[in-house]
């Protein structure tokens, strides 16, 4: 489970320690949660994006939340926490994350805002409606994230937000392929296709922000 690119910062590291450590930082079981993670490295937004997640969903307030890739539930939790009345769609392809999902959401879903999909996203996006979805936050294999943003744009609503998590590759996204170890050139050529699919859209507006290995912001206009 352990992702190398979690430890090779994209920024300055004394800027990345202030934002990781020196911003407000959770409290009660939604902590516990993020340091069990961390103390087990298991892959989950760091806290940096955290923060971000925080601040934008209040500004933005999603009614319907859609999320590919639960791993452990902590985003799924941390959403549902900052977002008292939204409802959240979070699929999970791995029968051991779900499982362990399961058991947080029961912990700390108390409001029963989170349904957990077990299965692959592949099978699981079409049979969604469409224009559903005021946000939705991708976190799962970064080789489908091309793979899946057809459907994903199928089910946002129009000036709704797609969050596309790890995009960055450690900062090596646009080093020639070449210097690429061969185990990374499939996501590093997958990534680059995403980016001039997404620029190349005219009906879709996008940034990219550089919390953790980097978030793509999607809207569909």
């Amino acid at each position: 489970m352990l992702n190398e690119m979690m430890f090779r910062p994209i920024i300055d590291e004394p800027v990345l320690q202030f934002m990781r450590h020196d911003q407000v930082q959770l409290t009660g079981a939604l902590k516990d949660l993020e340091e069990n993670a961390h103390e087990r490295n298991v892959p989950i937004i760091p806290h940096e994006t955290v923060i971000f997640l925080q601040f934008y969903l209040r500004a933005l307030q999603p009614k319907n939340i859609l999320e590919i890739g639960t791993a452990i539930g902590f985003s799924a939790s941390l959403m549902a926490e900052t977002l008292p009345e939204a409802k959240i769609i979070t699929i999970e392809r791995f029968e051991l994350m779900a499982t362990e999902a399961q058991k947080n959401f029961d912990k700390l879903d108390s409001r029963k805002q989170i349904t957990l999909k077990e299965g692959q996203a592949a099978d699981i996006l079409p049979e969604l409606p469409a224009e559903t979805y005021d946000f939705i936050f991708m976190d799962s294999a970064k080789a489908k994230y091309l793979e899946f943003l057809p459907a994903c744009l199928r089910v946002l609503k129009k000036g709704g937000t797609l969050a596309i998590d790890d995009v960055l590759q450690a900062g090596t996204i646009l080093q020639p392929i070449e210097e690429i170890p061969r185990k990374n050139r499939a996501i590093h050529r997958k990534l680059n296709e995403l980016f001039q699919t997404i620029h190349n859209d005219p009906t879709l507006g996008s940034t990219i922000l550089p919390l953790g290995d980097g978030l793509l912001l999607v809207q569909k206009l």
